[in-house]
């Protein structure tokens, strides 16, 4: 499933108190979806990573009570104990049985020992499939029973919507248009320890800011998304310097169009940028993209409305629209 589709039942499911599942490669952003969920709903987020913990870790450590005479259980202080939330049990099929045995309770009755979930509060599990190289045990059938289960897929369209809101660096961006294939590489056949995923394109972007010397690039880009992709990705962004003045085209300065395929991904990447930087130059982009390549100008327009651009009002894009309709039924 898409990551924008997904958030729709999964929203829905966490609003009902649903506990759902969450399957997916290594790195596609699982965790970061269900955070986001729970940052636009402004409600409490925490994440276990289940296959750091014991079995007592969840259900608390037994002490005597005096009073009753009897044992009873300390519940963890990292459990929620009032307001609203998404509780996230990362990693559950990497964690041992008897891990998993602690959590059927929880899930299930939403209480464990003498704790208990406050109503506000959902369940979202996550975990990497069997065939991933990762650590996983087979989850039992009345564990996996207890919940709706999702299987995440890695879309480009979404990611490059992400990668926008997020701001990542315009060059990565680009190159992740150009080179589709590029955005995961993750091979469950194939030994190698660094591959391309929506999380190393996010180190990727953190190593550009960085700064690191020309000396090293290569080898700390390839420690991120592989040998491969980290040649193809520098030989990309040697195109940044054949990019005409963004700046002079969002002001309206200047219209001058590249020919090279890869020159006009990386062109149509930092003016999306630098529209949704300023909107109010909507306008010197829409006139600008009059004369682009066609598939480049719809590219643009699509990326600037999934992000909630609106340019019914502008009479330039009227124009726009009668020039590429074409291309657009």
């Amino acid at each position: 499933m898409k990551a924008t589709s997904l958030v729709k039942s999964l929203t829905a499911l966490i609003d009902n108190k649903v506990p759902t599942f969450l399957w997916g490669a290594p790195g596609i952003g699982k965790s970061s979806i269900v955070r986001q969920i729970a940052k636009e709903k402004n409600v409490d987020f925490i994440d276990l990573r289940l296959a750091l913990m014991d079995p007592t870790d969840l259900k608390g450590i037994p002490f005597y009570d005096k009073e009753s005479h009897t044992a009873l259980w300390a519940p963890p202080a990292f459990l929620p104990k009032e307001g609203e939330g998404i509780l996230f049990l990362d990693e559950l099929n990497s964690a041992p049985p008897a891990v998993q045995s602690s959590a059927y309770q929880l899930i299930l009755d939403r209480k464990i020992g003498e704790y208990e979930l406050p109503d506000g509060w959902a369940i979202v599990a996550a975990g990497n499939r069997e065939g991933d190289r990762g650590v996983t045990y087979k989850m039992p059938s009345p564990l996996a029973n207890r919940f709706v289960h999702f299987e995440l897929d890695v879309d480009v369209d979404d990611w490059r919507e992400w990668a926008y809101k997020a701001a990542l660096n315009p060059r990565v961006i680009a190159y992740i248009s150009y080179k589709n294939e590029h955005l995961f590489t993750f091979d469950p056949k194939n030994d190698t320890k660094s591959f391309a995923t929506p999380r190393s394109w996010e180190y990727v972007d953190k190593i550009l800011k960085a700064n690191v010397g020309s000396d090293v690039i290569l080898d700390t880009l390839s420690g991120a998304v592989g040998k491969e992709v980290g040649v193809g990705f520098l030989s990309f962004i040697k195109v940044m310097d054949r990019l005409p003045n963004i700046e002079q085209i969002l002001e309206g300065e200047l219209f001058e169009y590249p020919e090279e395929i890869d020159v006009l991904y990386s062109l149509a990447s930092a003016l999306v940028s630098g529209v949704l930087k300023d909107q109010s130059r909507l306008d010197n982009l829409l006139k600008y993209t009059l004369e682009l390549k066609g598939e480049f100008a719809v590219m643009i327009v699509q990326d600037l409305q999934r992000h909630g651009i609106t340019m019914e009002h502008s009479a330039v894009f009227k124009e726009w629209v009668q020039k590429f309709s074409y291309l657009l039924g």
